[in-house]
């Protein structure tokens, strides 16, 4: 029976398993999580996911606006002085003197095989980059934006059928179970960390609205990775007509393909299920599922319903 202080500082659905785990397992003191947000269009202020299930646990809930500074929080640690300290996608940076408090230190549970994809969004740049194989990394927490030693990896294969959301669950499910794996050998002290090196360093940084939108004049592969790692959100977008379409499911068109258009973005052709765009490198987009602006997302043979002929049109910029 685990006899040691655990604190969990996490915030989304993927810290979610970790957490859950750590409470069967081992037994959780106390978490650590984000402050409440206004969720949707009617701003309803909702708890992060980890929140909820800690208090479905009867676990004391901190939510600082800025650790860094937040006294309460400090102090709050220092008289529980916790063994560990165990974060995932927690969302802030964690000040040393907080890092300094454990006995087993800080360890985080990291989304990428580390030092590729430091950052808040390595799951999304693990497909934007068209990576074969990502991970979950486990290393101790340092000043620095996940720099610190190494402790455990687990390598998770991408496929082209995977978007956000499935990658995304496979991680959180790999990071859990390599925690579980790694978290006793901790405390044995049967570890052997690794030192990263930050000239092999990558970095992920949060998603931007501007990277949201697709451009054209890259290949369709590339296109391709975009809409999957911005699926379900936020989503990739374009402009039809001036408004905005956001671009769902899509597949590349190996075949060679023979067009009359050689302007990127063009829809080049239509079927009774799909529209084609032309992308970068005279590569060709199938495009399964869009949403235009006002509606939900919809398969392209709903889209067409209308029988409007949409081929010679340039998707595009905003004010055409």
């Amino acid at each position: 029976m685990n006899n040691k202080k655990i604190v969990f500082m996490g915030t989304p659905k993927f810290a979610v398993p970790v957490l859950e785990m750590l409470i069967e397992n081992y037994g959780v003191d106390l978490v650590i999580t984000q402050p409440d947000k206004k969720v949707g269009r009617k701003k309803v202020l909702t708890p992060p996911p980890v929140k909820v299930v800690a208090l479905e646990n009867n676990i004391k809930v901190l939510q600082p606006e800025k650790i860094s500074t937040d006294e309460e929080t400090y102090t709050t640690l220092k008289d529980l002085n916790p063994d560990i300290i165990i974060t995932a996608a927690y969302g802030q940076l964690v000040p040393e003197r907080i890092l300094e408090i454990p006995e087993y230190k800080c360890i985080n549970v990291h989304g990428s095989l580390l030092p590729k994809l430091r950052g808040g969004a390595p799951i999304q740049y693990s497909i934007l980059e068209d990576h074969e194989k990502t991970g979950i990394t486990i290393m101790y927490m340092v000043k620095k934006l996940d720099a610190g030693d190494m402790i455990s990896k687990v390598e998770v294969d991408i496929l082209d059928s995977d978007n956000y959301e499935s990658l995304h669950d496979k991680l959180s499910i790999a990071g859990r179970d390599l925690l579980n794996e790694t978290l006793p050998k901790i405390f044995s002290g049967d570890i052997s960390p690794e030192k990263q090196d930050d000239d092999e360093a990558t970095f992920a940084r949060n998603i931007l609205r501007e990277d949201e939108k697709i451009d054209w004049n890259t290949s369709a592969r590339d296109v391709f990775n975009k809409v999957r790692a911005l699926d379900p959100t936020p989503g990739a977008f374009t402009y039809l007509e001036g408004n905005v379409l956001k671009i769902w499911s899509t597949e590349e068109v190996k075949q060679d393909f023979e067009s009359n258009f050689d302007k990127v973005g063009t829809i080049i052709k239509q079927d009774k299920k799909n529209i084609y765009i032309l992308c970068g490198n005279k590569t060709v987009l199938k495009v399964n599922e869009l949403q235009v602006s006002g509606k939900k997302r919809m398969p392209v043979v709903n889209f067409l319903s209308n029988k409007k002929d949409y081929v010679g049109i340039i998707l595009g910029e905003e004010n055409e």
